[in-house]
């Protein structure tokens, strides 16, 4: 009994590791797919580019 349990566990742990790795990728393609996120327009395209300029040096 003491070997399920501790199989259930180390499962446990494993399911939560992974779902915390998973989780921001999928919200991206997620945000991707929506259309949410930030316009390539206006005040949404001069902090993208200064995103990127930041990024660069």
């Amino acid at each position: 009994m003491a070997a399920l349990v501790s199989s259930a566990i180390l499962s446990l742990r494993l399911l939560i590791l992974a779902g915390l790795l998973i989780a921001p990728i999928g919200a991206v393609a997620y945000s991707k797919a929506a259309g949410y996120g930030i316009g390539k327009n206006g005040a949404g395209f001069v902090l993208f580019v200064t995103l990127q300029r930041q990024a660069m040096s």
